[in-house]
């Protein structure tokens, strides 16, 4: 078996978390921030594959109930306990996707899944702390700074917030809360598959309640299908209505206004994307040399103490004003 090695802090963002899963070679997907669970919120982001919750960890506050048990039907489950520090987002996502069968893993992951499928909680999380793809691609995130050392947590040991990721979807019917912490999947209940994230608010909430009402520390995604794909599906039916009508036909006028509105959504989403992936590249890229470039460049013209010293006199005028 390999080494488990190191695995980076990486940023939760759905532009990180949607290309960690198209590196690991899945298809059809995408992660949206999730700002209101209502119904009408989440009829725009369907299909909805699963939901993922940042929250501030607190010794104590584990599962919203007991896991259920292993002979309480949890065998068509994919559940592995957390064995790796830092990594807890991509366990959650991997929560998602190794338990729907409506979503196209690829050829890696799918053989993954199958090769872990008898495995142990305990082993399963073993056998994502080994695989090379999982890490490798979680690793690319890794933030490029010769001053932090990019594999451990710069505030372990220290007095600093932890924050957990954990999973809720459905499964053959009923609601489930996956935490790579807790001991097991928990059941919350049966579910329809068309309403399940109602039930999920519910559990949420529930865990939100728990903390102080000055707590504002929560984030929530959805894994949702590929927003493109959807709209490309759109203009495809349109495309074939308007086919099967005559020219002059009076319902061409509003086809013609959906399909635009259509066509703006995409822009947008295509707008976005390219957006993801230059804030991705540039969480990459270090910056190090050229700031070091630039110091030395504005020293040798002997323009860097002058800066030096005006940015100290704005300092103390901000600090006079405030006082």
């Amino acid at each position: 078996m390999a080494e488990a090695g190191n695995w980076c802090l990486i940023e939760s963002d759905p532009g990180v978390f949607t290309e960690l899963i198209s590196g690991m070679g899945v298809h059809g997907v995408q992660m949206e921030e999730v700002w209101s669970l209502d119904s009408e919120s989440m009829e725009r982001l369907k299909p909805v594959y699963g939901l993922i919750f940042l929250f501030k960890w607190q010794q104590g506050h584990s599962a919203t109930a007991e896991p259920t048990q292993p002979d309480g039907g949890n065998d068509h489950i994919f559940f592995a306990q957390q064995v790796i520090h830092n990594a807890c987002a991509t366990q959650a996502i991997l929560s998602i996707l190794l338990n729907r069968p409506d979503i196209d893993l690829g050829p890696e992951l799918s053989n993954f899944k199958e090769f872990t499928a008898d495995f142990s909680p305990d082993m399963k999380g073993l056998a994502i702390s080994n695989s090379d793809l999982i890490r490798s691609v979680h690793n690319s995130f890794a933030r490029s700074d010769p001053f932090v050392n990019e594999m451990h947590d710069p505030n372990a040991g220290k007095d600093e917030d932890v924050y957990h990721f954990i999973a809720y979807l459905p499964i053959h019917g009923a609601l489930y809360e996956l935490d790579g912490l807790s001991q097991g999947p928990v059941n919350l209940g049966p579910c329809d598959e068309d309403h399940w994230t109602d039930q999920a608010n519910e559990a949420i909430q529930q865990r939100m309640a728990r903390y102080g009402d000055t707590e504002l520390h929560f984030s929530l995604m959805a894994l949702t299908r590929d927003r493109l794909d959807t709209y490309q599906e759109q203009l495809d039916e349109i495309d074939a209505l308007m086919l099967s009508l005559p020219d002059d036909a009076p319902e061409r006028r509003q086809f013609n206004s959906n399909r635009m509105e259509i066509e703006h959504h995409m822009q947008l989403e295509q707008e976005k994307r390219s957006r993801w992936h230059r804030e991705n590249t540039l969480r990459k890229h270090n910056f190090i040399p050229m700031i070091y470039q630039l110091l030395h460049t504005l020293a040798e013209k002997k323009q860097l103490d002058p800066l030096i010293t005006e940015a100290v006199d704005k300092g103390k005028k901000r600090n006079a004003a405030k006082q």
